[in-house]
């Protein structure tokens, strides 16, 4: 559902009509700059979110959409002059000397594709490194039936498609947090701390009670010159939201899109203008991964090994 302001700009809506601030926001230019990259004290890059405008009326087509990279929970700075902080694990961890995967051949039609950030020659992404298992853990409060499986599936998919290797460690009590540390040795021992999936609350994610669905995202650091290195990430899903959309026909797609994007954002994907891609930032009906996703997504999962990480 669209809507016009009074300059006569046609501004998206929900289905109830409302148009959420973040439109009015954007439409103002009210929306502040990032902050920058502090050296050994860096914050936790913004987490994409997903949005729902879905007017379905019963029908099994949904749309999906994000909303732009410039809006989140918290500031994402720059690559340049990153580098580890003093509490750090031992260097290595469980990587190996060559990738764990392949990634996907790329698609031979192209298509459009972003990354979040950048080493930097301002060409190359940032990514995980394909040498080492990347570990997760998900926190079960509030997840909705057959929620656990949707995960698993998508991170399949999201293994699948980048080579990334994805290693399930289980179940965790960790509260899902803007400020969440990198390296956890008390609850997690001498490693970076798994990648962290939940399923959250309005009353603990208040995005979430403006049509957001989820959101995603990793921490990049390096070692001296060596290249910035996503080490750990979170995802945060609306129990709520979700759990309606498994209700609908055809919704455990839809819910598995969700998660899909919100994954794509944690190994490094970005949003595009093409509405024919899963990371498109507005309405969509695309429920998996189209060539331009695919494309950008087997660069992720070419990216440097990292044993000094």
């Amino acid at each position: 559902m669209r809507h016009q302001n009074d300059e006569g700009r046609t501004l998206p809506s929900s289905p109830t009509g409302r148009i959420p601030q973040w439109v009015h926001d954007e439409v103002a230019h009210a929306l502040a700059p990032p902050e920058p990259w502090r050296s050994w004290t860096p914050r936790e890059p913004r987490r994409r979110k997903r949005r729902n405008w879905s007017n379905i009326g019963g029908a099994a087509l949904v749309g999906l959409g994000l909303v732009g990279s410039h809006v989140g929970l918290l500031a994402a700075p720059p690559v340049a002059g990153a580098s580890a902080p003093p509490n750090v694990p031992s260097p290595g961890g469980d990587s190996s000397d060559d990738p764990l995967g392949t990634p996907m051949t790329p698609p031979a039609a192209g298509g459009s594709y972003a990354f979040v950030q950048h080493q930097d020659d301002g060409v190359t992404p940032v990514a995980y490194d394909p040498c080492r298992p990347v570990h997760y853990v998900v926190r079960p409060d509030n997840a909705p039936v057959g929620g656990d499986q949707l995960v698993r599936d998508a991170v399949a998919r999201i293994s699948q498609v980048t080579g990334l290797q994805f290693v399930e460690d289980g179940a965790t009590d960790e509260d899902p947090t803007g400020q969440r540390e990198p390296f956890q040795p008390d609850r997690y021992g001498d490693r970076w701390a798994p990648v962290l999936i939940t399923w959250d609350t309005v009353a603990k994610q208040p995005d979430f009670a403006a049509d957001v669905a989820g959101l995603g995202g990793s921490r990049a650091l390096s070692v001296g010159d060596g290249p910035a290195v996503y080490v750990t990430g979170a995802v945060d899903l609306d129990a709520a939201q979700l759990a309606d959309m498994l209700t609908w026909p055809g919704g455990a797609a839809v819910v598995r899109a969700v998660v899909l994007h919100e994954l794509a954002h944690l190994v490094g994907l970005d949003h595009v203008d093409d509405p024919q891609q899963l990371m498109y930032p507005t309405t969509s009906d695309v429920l998996d991964f189209a060539d331009g996703d695919l494309t950008g997504l087997a660069q992720l999962g070419a990216g440097e090994c990292a044993p000094d990480l």
